[in-house]
């Protein structure tokens, strides 16, 4: 039987990925794997975590993946026409490199060993901009936050599928599909309740691998889709 394997937030922690799919879910070819967005910043290896990603896909495994918002941050960043010798581009320059650093960017940037956005080598940059926003499957929707149900249509709002915290699922605009999603970390208690009970409409899979140091949290999780493992 195929199965379904949905990863969340990886936030440049290669080693964890790697050890979660190699050594605890070990998929098959036949399987898929989702991946809901978020590869780089905070942890020590970006770069390890796209390049692993990527050589799942050369060697034959069927790789899905979403966009995040910390890859959209980074894409818009590395595609801005700023000109460096207009004041003004150098001070708008310099606040974002300040607030992306602040949400894991020096790190991104050590790993691939440079110290500014623009140096990223193009295929990394075209990677991020090939990523998905939503997935629709039979009965889910995969995407990275969440959607904004406030639009008469929440799969045109592809801003809020990045970067929304807070929205209330209507499950007449899903197709009557649950929500799988990341973005916001919850503690592993809500994740196990989110996924044995049917009184939600909605899956957040986001443990915050970052957060090793408070309890419940700090852990890479996988969700497969058929047994809801």
């Amino acid at each position: 039987m195929t199965k379904k394997w949905v990863i969340p937030d990886i936030h440049g922690y290669s080693g964890t990925l790697k050890a979660l799919i190699e050594d605890q879910i070990k998929p098959s070819r036949n399987d898929t794997i989702f991946f809901l967005g978020d590869y780089i910043d905070r942890g020590p290896d970006s770069k390890g975590v796209i390049d692993y990603i990527i050589s799942l896909r050369k060697d034959d495994y069927n790789i899905r993946m979403l966009r995040g918002n910390h890859e959209d941050y980074c894409y818009g960043h590395s595609t801005m026409k700023l000109f460096i010798k207009n004041l003004l581009g150098i001070t708008i320059r310099n606040q974002l490199k300040k607030e992306w650093f602040k949400y894991g960017g020096k790190e991104t940037l050590d790993s691939f060993h440079i110290s500014d956005v623009h140096e990223i080598p193009p295929d990394y940059i075209t990677w991020m901009r090939e990523l998905e926003y939503y997935i629709e499957l039979d009965s889910f929707i995969l995407v990275h936050a969440g959607m904004n149900f406030g639009m008469q249509d929440p799969f045109n709002d592809k801003h809020s599928m990045l970067w929304i915290r807070d929205f209330k699922v209507d499950l007449e605009k899903t197709g009557f599909r649950k929500v799988i999603h990341g973005h916001v970390p919850v503690s592993l208690d809500f994740i196990d309740l989110l996924i044995s009970s049917k009184k939600f409409d909605f899956i957040d899979l986001d443990n915050g691998i970052y957060m090793q140091n408070k309890e419940g949290f700090g852990n890479l999780v996988a969700l497969e889709l058929t047994s809801m493992e």
